[in-house]
């Protein structure tokens, strides 16, 4: 459909992968935006003006928002994925883009432009949706100082929630369980007449999720990203933060800042062994025995980000992650050089660890880490790519 015609449509394929990239960010961000919604949202779009920014804007946010809990959240993904003017404003000043271009890549040379058109419309949002949705898969070692930039703004936008359990507690509800002495209760009040049985259910509420993070030398270019990654976990609340090398730091409070970037500064304050060595068994027996044992990892979601290359004895790293399994509700391993071709657990730290892994992922890119973050929330299942790993 073109903006220019302001008549309805069908959007291309090019404008319809960019709405689709944007609703996948918004389901990493902890957005239910299900079928039904995109459905609604692609259709709005089309009705309205699929390069207009504005109309985009809207659209979205009448169809994808559940309510007044996600308006915030969605402005901010909004604001990451269509927002690159720092990256790739120069670019494409350079390339004499058009003045207006639209989502779906489209030129028109005869076609008069309306009065409509010439009202500002914005920075242009067909470089920058295109540009985040292939910034989604790139490694992160490999992407540039601008590049860089733009995937904080987006790594900022995630969420990381973990699987929900079905406490003890229970609470008042309209189905459930009968609860005898609430409804005694209610007949004692009515002075025996006969009532609503009243009922309850369990409370559900979300597992602690315990991060890992592996700050050696050989982990370097992902370091930055993987901890911003964490400092969003943060701030969705019960999830405890730790550094690894040759040293365990618990860095959960520094990464309670709101600001990223202030998180970042008090944490680099707080970790003394950046780029140093991987001590990975001792470091994990050392949260064990100090925090893991008396209930952090107890029914918990663990997940380590680390290459696996251990410089201490496989066979302690091994029986310290057999510990870790019997504790945890699920252990998750990001590996970051998993994405490369021919990739196999062959160093031994991996090797011995992956027995006792549950879901083994990729942590190499956005999209990696948004399949993380489903994988935590229970959304994805990374059990069949842990067992193919232990047969390679």
């Amino acid at each position: 459909m073109s903006a220019e015609t302001g008549g309805a449509g069908t959007s291309s394929p090019g404008a319809d992968a960019v709405l689709l990239g944007f609703v996948r960010a918004l389901r990493a961000a902890g957005l239910d935006a299900g079928t039904e919604r995109l459905y609604a949202f692609l259709r709005a779009v089309d009705v309205l003006r699929p390069g207009m920014r504005a109309d985009v804007y809207w659209a979205g946010r009448a169809t994808l928002c559940g309510g007044h809990d996600d308006l915030e959240r969605y402005d901010r993904v909004f604001a990451a994925y269509f927002d690159a003017r720092a990256a790739y404003g120069r670019r494409s000043a350079r390339t004499a883009l058009p003045p207006r271009p639209r989502l779906a890549a489209r030129q028109t040379t005869t076609a008069p432009r309306s009065t409509r058109d010439d009202k500002p419309s914005g920075p242009p949002t067909a470089t920058l949706a295109s540009s985040a949705e292939v910034l989604r898969r790139r490694d992160i070692a490999e992407l540039n100082a601008a590049e860089r930039a733009q995937l904080r703004r987006l790594l900022a936008a995630l969420a990381l929630h973990g699987q929900t359990r079905r406490s003890a507690r229970r609470r008042p509800e309209r189905r459930g369980d009968i609860d005898p002495r609430r409804t005694v209760r209610q007949w004692l009040r009515r002075g025996g007449e006969p009532a609503l049985l009243q009922r309850n259910a369990r409370v559900e509420r979300p597992r602690r999720v315990v991060l890992l993070v592996d700050v050696s030398g050989s982990m370097a270019p992902y370091a930055d990203a993987l901890l911003r990654f964490a400092h969003a976990a943060v701030r969705g609340g019960r999830t405890e933060v730790f550094t690894i090398g040759t040293r365990l730091t618990r860095t959960t409070r520094e990464l309670s800042h709101r600001d990223p970037d202030l998180a970042m500064g008090s944490l680099a304050e707080a970790v003394p062994d950046w780029r140093g060595g991987t001590r990975l068994g001792e470091m994990l027996r050392e949260f064990l025995n100090r925090w893991g044992q008396r209930g952090m990892a107890r029914g918990a979601v663990v997940v380590l980000l680390s290459d696996g290359w251990e410089r201490g004895d496989p066979e302690l790293l091994g029986a310290q992650m057999r510990r870790l399994h019997a504790l945890a509700h699920q252990v998750v391993w990001a590996n970051p050089r998993k994405a490369r071709p021919g990739y196999a657990p062959l160093a031994a730290g991996m090797a011995a660890a992956l027995p006792s892994v549950d879901a083994f992922v990729e942590g190499h890119s956005l999209a990696a880490l948004q399949h993380l973050a489903a994988v935590v929330r229970g959304a994805s299942d990374g059990t069949a790519a842990a067992k193919g790993a232990q047969h390679a």
